[in-house]
């Protein structure tokens, strides 16, 4: 049934339809949440647990997700607050949300910046998310322990091409630091050299050209052909750096149609995260190499107690398995009071024990 839901869920939206979940019968809500697509399958989860999570806390909640598209959000979370929600849970596209995080701050609604920091913005104190520049270090140390770059040698360099997510994602931003911080020495020393465009940090202004705009699938898969007809023409890659599961499956989709990739094999080592089902069926098959496990149920459940922490008058509460951070988070504004919860690292090692040991997935979805 769960999978008949999300699949509905994802057509509906494809057809740029406004889906709304689980309002009062008088239409008023308590708290408002805001995802920002369904492209990528983890959001379809992060909607459906916040909005439980908030129901079982007795709030009157309702969710929407706004393909991709930040106008189309707006237009939610300004009905949201028209329904007198007192609190919005805000996964944004881009800084075009700032508009209505100032509506509602000017209406005293608490704003709640889920999983992506709300740049640009000094309307709102509080985030939540996971420890993301320890996902990009998790990406970038499985590439250096998996071509045993402490023992390789700049006579024979390793090869490497690199992908980072949305440029309008501040996220995209530590995932990215985070690998590098472990991959820059290795590119220093000459070990490790990078096929086409060669950032060492977001700041550069190289990270827009390996940047995945909305972080599209498409457009993943279309660069990645393009680096194999052009810059990758002549050497064999031993890694990419994918950022995400959705992007490293349109990359290896990519690859696989390359004569010099097309067996398992052959096919570079590829990082991801957000631990799809479909990701994790390919690390058990030897096809992506690792992903990144972010349990969105301990997410939304750990943004749900803040909402209800802050609804009862709290400033600055503790959330059960998050850690605080009050100096890290800067807007570009203001520094917000930032929860950050533990990622877990995905091998074929261990998949089995993390993905079905937590109940997140079931033994039957791998059969």
């Amino acid at each position: 049934m769960k999978r008949i839901v999300l699949t509905t869920l994802a057509i509906m939206m494809a057809a740029g339809m406004v889906f709304a979940s689980g309002q009062g019968e008088s239409g008023a809500i308590d708290i408002g949440i805001a995802m920002p697509e369904t492209h990528v399958e983890r959001w379809q989860r992060d909607g459906a647990a916040l909005l439980q999570g908030a129901q079982d806390l007795g709030y009157r909640a309702e969710v929407t997700y706004g393909n991709a598209d930040q106008g189309l959000q707006n237009e939610q979370i300004q009905n949201m607050i028209t329904k007198g929600a007192k609190v919005l849970i805000v996964g944004n596209i881009n800084e075009g949300v700032n508009s209505v995080v100032s509506e509602a701050a000017q209406e005293g609604i608490i704003v709640i910046a889920y999983d992506r920091l709300i740049t640009g913005s000094d309307d709102y104190d509080y985030y939540i998310t996971f420890d993301n520049f320890k996902v990009g270090e998790f990406q970038g140390q499985a590439i250096a322990d998996a071509l045993d770059l402490d023992n390789a040698s700049s006579d024979d360099p390793k090869y490497i091409t690199l992908f980072a997510g949305s440029p309008t994602d501040n996220n995209a931003n530590f995932f990215f630091d985070g690998a590098m911080s472990i991959l820059r020495p290795y590119v220093e020393q000459g070990v490790l050299e990078v096929v086409g465009p060669a950032p060492m940090d977001s700041s550069s202004p190289d990270f827009t050209r390996i940047a995945t705009e909305n972080w599209r699938p498409e457009v993943a898969k279309a660069r990645m052909e393009n680096l194999l007809s052009n810059d990758a023409l002549n050497v064999t890659l031993d890694a990419v750096l994918a950022p995400n599961d959705t992007l490293a499956r349109a990359i290896i989709e990519a690859l696989s149609a390359d004569a010099k990739y097309d067996t398992t094999e052959e096919l570079p080592v590829v990082t991801g995260q957000d631990a799809e089902l479909a990701s994790v069926q390919m690390i058990r098959d030897g096809e992506q190499y690792m992903t990144v496990f972010k349990d969105t149920r301990d997410l939304a459940a750990g943004a749900v107690a803040l909402a209800d922490a802050l609804l009862k008058g709290e400033d600055t509460p503790s959330i059960d398995g998050a850690r605080l951070d009050t100096e890290t988070y800067d807007t570009g504004l203001k520094v917000v009071n930032s929860y950050l919860l533990e990622p877990i690292n995905v091998t074929s090692d261990n998949w089995e024990a993390v993905m079905v040991g937590s109940g997140y997935y079931s033994a039957s979805d791998f059969e």
